[in-house]
């Protein structure tokens, strides 16, 4: 969380000086781009995965082991995706964005009873499929500041077996962002800063690719799971 908000600070600060530098008009780059019904284009990024871990306080009857676990580290991943916009009014569009991410998680495991710790690195490749609604101020200049939301299904490829814990691997988020178009005198830029919220639990209590039965404490410790996402992506149109 506070390195979401550090995320917004410095986007605002951002715009925020892009406007005081703005104060009289200049020569607009590409002038018609916003006027097309359709636009394409592409986008790189980075961003940081996480998941809330739920624990209950459960205790082994045989051994008396009580397991805790948290996502403990800022593991910061990979984005590529194709963007497609479509345009609704002068300030409203619909926007399509079939991505990759590519990341992980890492958590550790503390057994309350012994001090004990592990540990486990959790990759993943995400396929999603979001959807959002742009919402765009009037354009001044060459910037165009935006908010944008939507929903993002997504899928993960990667998934280990025998691993401590084992998300499932269906999921459908809640995102909210902003960003800014930079017309720029050949392209238009775009950075955006997106928060997506996972709407389901994604642990997997029914662990039947466990071998060992000693493993099966980890998952029986949490009561569920939620996946949380921050990305800083570029666009280019």
């Amino acid at each position: 969380m506070k390195c979401a908000l550090r995320y917004i600070s410095f986007v605002l600060f951002a715009l925020c000086s892009l406007s005081v530098l703005a104060q009289e008009r200049k020569v607009q780059h590409r002038p018609f781009i916003d006027e097309r019904r359709f636009h394409y284009g592409f986008t790189i990024g980075v961003h940081d995965q996480g998941m809330h871990l739920q624990n209950n306080g459960y205790v082994d009857s045989q051994t008396g082991d009580q397991w805790v676990a948290e996502n403990d580290k800022q593991n910061f991943g990979f984005s590529v995706g194709v963007l497609g916009e479509w345009k609704l009014n002068n300030y409203l569009s619909l926007r399509l964005l079939p991505s990759l991410h590519f990341g992980s998680k890492h958590f550790t495991f503390r057994n309350l009873a012994t001090g004990r710790e592990e540990t486990q690195d959790m990759k993943s490749t995400y396929v999603s499929l979001p959807l959002n609604l742009k919402v765009a101020a009037p354009r001044f200049n060459n910037y165009r500041p935006y908010v944008v939301a939507g929903v993002n299904p997504m899928y993960d490829l990667t998934r280990k077996k025998q691993a401590k814990l084992r998300p499932k691997p269906f999921n459908v988020y809640l995102e909210m962002g902003l960003g800014c178009d930079f017309y720029l005198p050949f392209f238009k830029l775009i950075p955006e800063l997106k928060f997506s919220f996972g709407l389901a639990d994604i642990l997997q209590k029914n662990r039947p690719d466990l071998t060992d039965p000693t493993q099966h404490i980890f998952t029986e410790s949490l009561d569920g799971a939620s996946a949380n996402m921050v990305t800083l992506s570029f666009y280019f149109e």
